[in-house]
């Protein structure tokens, strides 16, 4: 009887050791269920189509903020200023960074296309340039000035032009001025439309070239120091974070917008673009 109560003493002793084990290790596991150790965050491709700087620096900047999320963002560059609106249309892109509200409504209008603005994020200092005159008022009679050839952007240009003095545009037209809206040309300007990304090719070739800071610069031109005129600030030309109507409200596209609005980006901006971009945000 003694060496019965001995072997059978022991084997009970265990049996509830090993039962409180299992209840601690089970409490420990329905604590854990939403997050199972060692379980990795599903990434997500997120493809924004651009051009040149700075809207391509600030795409590679957000980049790693945006896979903390889960969020891979693939910058893809673009070789003219139609292919992004024509890949985000088509839904090849998700999003698109290198225009301006106007200039997407007008692509819009022509191409039964819904795209929409999700973000406005920095105003590009218009301007005017010569490499052949070191004032506005130096400019001759007759004088070649290079226009964009897109609607908004040659509504963009004869309104500056109008704004100092040098042309009159046929009431109300405003920035759908088109050159045959012109109704006072005192000095006759000829007005040639070239494609926006062979304007700064030009210069050496016409009296005037207006154009944003982006093409300016790898000219070594910015608008404050080179620009013969400039446009008055209006948000309506911000280059702006686009995307489409079935997307824009997505996760990835608004996390997209929030870190675009940063304040890392406000300081890149102010640190390398000051003199050619004023954050809109």
């Amino acid at each position: 009887m003694k060496l019965w109560k001995m072997n059978t003493g022991r084997p009970w002793a265990a049996l509830l050791l090993a039962l409180a084990l299992i209840t601690v290790a089970g409490c420990g596991q329905a604590g854990n269920e939403s997050e199972p150790e060692g379980k990795a965050v599903e990434e997500i491709t997120l493809k924004v189509a651009s051009l040149i700087p700075p809207m391509t620096d600030v795409l590679e900047m957000v980049k790693p903020a945006l896979q903390e999320e889960g969020i891979l963002l693939e910058v893809v560059i673009l070789s003219d200023n139609i292919q992004p609106n024509h890949a985000l249309a088509n839904k090849e892109v998700d999003a698109n960074f290198f225009q301006h509200a106007p200039y997407m409504e007008d692509y819009n209008k022509n191409n039964d296309a819904e795209l929409v603005s999700v973000q406005p994020i920095y105003n590009a200092v218009y301007g005017a340039y010569s490499k052949r005159y070191d004032s506005i008022e130096e400019l001759p009679e007759g004088a070649v000035i290079a226009v964009p050839n897109d609607p908004s952007n040659i509504g963009r240009s004869l309104v500056m032009l109008e704004q100092h003095g040098m042309i009159k545009l046929k009431e109300g037209v405003g920035i759908q001025a088109t050159v045959g809206d012109v109704v006072d040309n005192p000095k006759g300007y000829e007005f040639e439309e070239v494609d926006l990304l062979m304007l700064a090719r030009t210069l050496d070739d016409v009296d005037l070239v207006t154009m944003t800071p982006a093409y300016a610069k790898p000219l070594g031109l910015t608008p404050k120091k080179d620009a013969l005129i400039t446009e008055g600030k209006d948000s309506e030309f911000a280059i702006t974070l686009v995307a489409r109507e079935d997307n824009k409200d997505s996760e990835a596209i608004q996390k997209l917008a929030q870190v675009m609005t940063g304040p890392d980006v406000r300081a890149f901006f102010e640190e390398n673009y000051a003199e050619i971009a004023i954050p809109a945000f």
